[in-house]
């Protein structure tokens, strides 16, 4: 991969969008991860105004922490980035009192946390005029949709959701982004046992990348391939279905003409 010109390319379409938008910039939400430090420094490398939200619920310290330092290095790099920290726990914990208890299993619960984040995120950027900026990969958005629907995936732009992971932390890296963040084991942060993605998902993200690359090839024969290599595109394969609902415009009753 062209990095530098990768890094270019993605800068320039975000000026080109928020221009032809009429909004004055981008809103994004930090976790302490590799995904949404290179999307806040790419929007920040645009020199349009950026709000960089770090909204912790329960929050593990660490990832806090490196949320909290990468808005600082942004702010001494670029001018145009202002930064918050928006403590929705409070939020949060009013939601658990007002679900019945019967409804309120950790998954649900997992993207509760998500969406009060969306709605923060849009509180910002409709006051401010802003877009808001998702943090999705490729493998993540359209290989096993690893998002929650209408919270990390309600979003304006998606400017990295056509690089693999790997090609992510290759930018993270020739950004600059901290040390801590390009080491961190990726996570969602929306767990109270801070578990990480691939024990989520079974996989890791190199090998999500090999099987969607060898689903995109059109591959038929899985002669050859080691019990891991089958094991790992049966993950992919049932993550991707399931999740296809997330993946593809809403379902639409089309009414026949002769019924109107």
């Amino acid at each position: 991969m062209k990095t530098e010109q990768v890094i270019e390319f993605i800068v320039n379409w975000l000026k080109e969008y928020q221009r032809e938008s009429g909004l004055k910039g981008f809103v994004a939400g930090v976790s302490g991860g590799i995904d949404s430090a290179v999307t806040s420094t790419l929007c920040a490398k645009t020199g349009a105004p950026v709000i960089v939200l770090n909204m912790p619920i329960r929050q593990d310290v660490t990832q806090f922490s490196l949320a909290k330092a990468h808005i600082g290095w942004l702010k001494e790099n670029f001018k145009n980035v202002e930064g918050a920290a928006v403590d929705l726990t409070a939020a949060f914990q009013a939601i658990e009192a007002a679900f019945p208890a019967g409804i309120q299993d950790g998954l649900t619960m997992a993207n509760t946390r998500a969406r009060l984040r969306m709605l923060t995120l849009y509180g910002f950027a409709g006051h401010r005029r802003m877009l808001v900026t998702g943090t999705g990969n490729k493998v993540e958005d359209f290989g096993v949709g690893f998002f929650t629907k209408y919270g990390d995936g309600g979003v304006d732009i998606c400017p990295i959701a056509d690089l693999m992971k790997s090609e992510v932390y290759a930018i993270g890296r020739s950004l600059g982004v901290i040390d801590g963040i390009l080491r961190a084991r990726p996570t969602d942060g929306l767990w109270g046992d801070n578990r990480t993605d691939e024990e989520q998902i079974g996989a890791s993200y190199d090998e999500l990348e090999w099987a969607m690359g060898f689903e995109e090839a059109g591959h038929v024969d899985e002669i050859g391939l080691s019990s891991r290599q089958r094991e790992v595109l049966d993950i992919f394969r049932w993550h991707h279905r399931v999740n296809r609902h997330k993946m593809e415009a809403l379902p639409v009753a089309r009414i026949p003409g002769e019924l109107k």
